[in-house]
């Protein structure tokens, strides 16, 4: 591959994903509360993987409209930027694109120094050297977004991982790349041991012999390794465009209200392309049929009750629980879609409410299969 390259459809989805996140996280980590007056004395942003800050065609890099979509945001009057308080780490490994890179900001911002905040453009490798630039900059004890996006492969140490977790209202983005669970034999074992955090975390994994099911395996395995290093909640997803091959990111937050904002930046990326997001989970064809009689309703999405006729395999909930399980154990579902589900189901004979009149949030309801049972 050459300084640049061509932009991939799942690439632009999945920029316009981080730059709706972007838009909200922002303002939540720097403008003062109206309530206590507090405000964090400073926020980092690391892109591990940073290229060369272009595409092929023109298109921006993600270093660039990271940087340009914070300076024009539309609360940034609000935010208090300063170079004290608001970093932005750039980390590039292939010295022909950091050259690049450096020539790009520059070109669209000027010399670093006289930016609102402070950027740094690093030539390094982001497995070895995110760490210690973080050090450097004295980012811990406040907030920090790590977005490792290799789309080639996945090699970051979980330790670097482990680190992030533990540091206060931090959060990760790791990718995969559409080739990496078909190409899988091709990486260093010892490399994934570091990946994954040992041998037996990710074993199990590489013995799934069907295709159809590699990546969801390995998706879920790496969802795992960060639960283990840290993370409290997890999401897991599938980024597919209209054209082009899928892309598999995995998002990693301390934070219920950090799970909701991305969620929220899914909802918001137009998909006027065709492009979407998938749950792992869903699989289709283990509802029976089911999803014929969901899709020719016409209401409610397919994918959502599938997944909420998995939660509820596992037993009678009421509503509000099966919307805390969407929240946390689903790729894109909120709360307030579990209600939308129970409604259409229960027009569809597919589930039972325990109490007659209004299905409300608190109503308990079960599969109508279970009862029959």
């Amino acid at each position: 591959m050459g300084v640049l390259w061509k932009l991939e459809p799942a690439t632009a989805a999945k920029h316009r994903l981080y730059q709706r996140y972007l838009d909200a996280w922002w303002p939540i980590l720097l403008q003062k509360s109206q309530r206590t007056g507090y405000s964090r004395p400073r926020v980092t942003l690391l892109d591990a993987f940073a290229g060369p800050g272009r595409y092929q065609d023109g298109e921006p890099g993600s270093p660039v409209f990271i940087l340009d979509r914070l300076l024009r945001h539309d609360a940034v009057d609000r935010m208090h930027l300063s170079p004290r308080r608001v970093h932005l780490v750039f980390i590039e490994k292939d010295r022909a694109r950091h050259e690049h890179l450096l020539a790009e900001i520059h070109s669209h911002f000027g010399p670093l120094k006289d930016l609102p905040v402070r950027v740094e453009v690093r030539r390094g490798e982001a497995g070895r050297d995110s760490l210690p630039i973080l050090d450097n900059l004295g980012a811990w004890g406040n907030p920090i977004l790590g977005i490792f996006d290799s789309w080639g492969s996945a090699n970051v140490p979980l330790h670097v991982m482990n680190r992030i977790a533990h540091n206060r209202s931090s959060e990760v983005i790791t990718t995969f790349g559409p080739n990496w669970f078909s190409r899988r034999e091709e990486l260093n074992a010892d490399i994934l041991d570091t990946v994954f955090g040992g041998r037996d975390h990710w074993s199990a994994a590489d013995d799934e012999l069907r295709s159809d099911e590699r990546w969801r395996v390995w998706l879920h395995t790496y969802r795992d390794a960060l639960r283990r290093a840290g993370f409290g909640y997890q999401l897991q997803f599938k980024l597919v465009p209209r054209t082009g091959q899928p892309l598999y990111l995995v998002f990693g937050t301390g934070s219920p209200a950090g799970l909701k904002a991305m969620k929220d930046a899914m909802w918001k990326v137009d998909d006027r392309d065709g492009d979407s997001f998938r749950d792992p989970r869903t699989r289709g064809a283990e509802l029976e049929g089911q999803l014929d009689l969901f899709q020719a309703a016409g209401l409610t999405d397919t994918e959502l009750l599938e997944l909420v006729t998995q939660r509820l395999t596992l037993g009678e909930a009421s509503v509000e629980t099966v919307g805390e399980w969407l929240l946390t154990e689903t790729a894109r579902w909120l709360p307030k879609h579990a209600l939308q589900a129970a409604r259409q189901m229960r027009q569809d004979g597919l589930i039972v409410v325990q109490s007659p009149g209004k299905l409300t949030a608190k109503s308990k309801v079960s599969l109508q299969a279970q009862v029959r049972a």
